[in-house]
């Protein structure tokens, strides 16, 4: 009898495991990004953790460029609300907290927590690499509620890359224009290089 017993118990959890298993091409069909096979990224880990109270972030030996090209390969991605989740889509700190912690430098994970991180610089003095942080859609009320990384100076034009929910809808290069200078907040430097 317990024979019996024993062998209906492993049909049946033979039979869910099958309903339930999900086949690697149904996944990678699902993910929406346009990361190269050879930037393949795995499940994410919970993000790396930035001690209260600290007002700089260490990072370590790893280059603007680094960073910058790391940060581009995400281009694509959609935009996800509280999500730092490729699969799935970034919101504008959840791409900044992948991109860093992809180096395993530890970083704010909402906005408004970079308010005080760092020293602030003058736009003008702006460099790649730096974070250029925002309010949110409403520009009156001036809170960070966005943020980007500052990847280049082209003609006196200032552009960034971030992850957007407005018509880009996702991870995307945006110029500094008349929209995001009314929301601006300020410029913070990252990189100790960028002192030189």
């Amino acid at each position: 009898m317990r024979l019996l017993i024993s062998t209906i118990c492993l049909v049946i959890l033979n039979a869910c495991e099958q309903k339930n298993s999900i086949q690697p091409d149904a996944v990678i069909k699902q993910a929406n990004t346009t990361i190269s096979k050879e930037d393949a990224i795995e499940q994410p880990p919970a993000p790396i953790l930035f001690a209260p109270g600290i007002a700089s972030i260490n990072t370590g030996p790893t280059t603007v460029a680094e960073l910058l090209a790391f940060a581009r390969s995400l281009i694509g991605t959609p935009y996800r609300y509280a999500s730092t989740d490729p699969s799935v889509g970034f919101d504008c700190s959840g791409f900044i907290t992948y991109v860093f912690n992809h180096f395993h430098i530890a970083v704010p994970r909402s906005s408004v927590d970079f308010t005080n991180i760092e020293k602030e610089i003058k736009l003008a003095d702006a460099k790649p690499g730096d974070l250029i942080l925002f309010t949110g859609t409403d520009s009156t009320i001036r809170v960070v509620g966005h943020m980007g990384i500052m990847i280049s100076k082209e003609n006196d034009e200032h552009y960034f890359i971030h992850s957007t929910s407005g018509k880009a809808n996702g991870v995307t290069i945006s110029t500094l224009s008349k929209y995001y200078l009314s929301r601006f907040v300020k410029v913070i430097r990252i990189f100790p290089e960028n002192d030189h």
